[in-house]
């Protein structure tokens, strides 16, 4: 079984995306999809309501995920570790105990645009447009991963 991890900054809005799309496109009996953020800022909480409304416009359903932290466990946890921003990749990179952990860390976006290390933007402050983008250039990854990973 595959374990991959989707990781933001508070784990409202990109990554608990990130893992809905991805669970959406992986058989469930091969796959483990989740999510974390690198903050404490949102532990314990559902993801923000214009993640959960672009989801839903999709057939996505993620209102029932709950943020949680990033944490050196996860590096034994999981086989990929999806990073959504250069920020979070540092954040995660800074936890890593050795090169196997290091290994495992990679930006979303690179899966579309090979080493360009791309940010997925942060839409928690902005509208609900930002939280539609961030929603379509996470599909177009989460569909890269998947043909790869199938």
């Amino acid at each position: 079984m595959t374990k991959i991890l989707m990781v933001c900054l508070g784990n409202i809005c990109r990554s608990p995306l990130a893992e809905g799309i991805l669970r959406s496109k992986l058989p469930y009996e091969d796959f483990v999809v989740d999510s974390a953020g690198t903050s404490n800022y949102h532990i314990g909480s559902n993801p923000d309501n214009r993640s959960i409304t672009v989801g839903n416009k999709y057939g996505i359903n993620i209102s029932n995920l709950m943020g949680r932290q990033f944490s050196v466990r996860d590096f034994d946890e999981f086989d990929i570790i999806y990073a959504m921003d250069a920020a979070n990749y540092r954040d995660i990179l800074h936890l890593a105990r050795n090169e196997a952990d290091k290994s495992k860390v990679k930006m979303i976006l690179n899966e579309v645009y090979p080493n360009q290390n791309y940010d997925v933007p942060d839409p928690y402050h902005g509208g609900t447009h930002g939280f539609e983008n961030v929603y379509k250039m996470l599909d177009e990854a989460c569909d890269v991963i998947a043909d790869k990973l199938k």
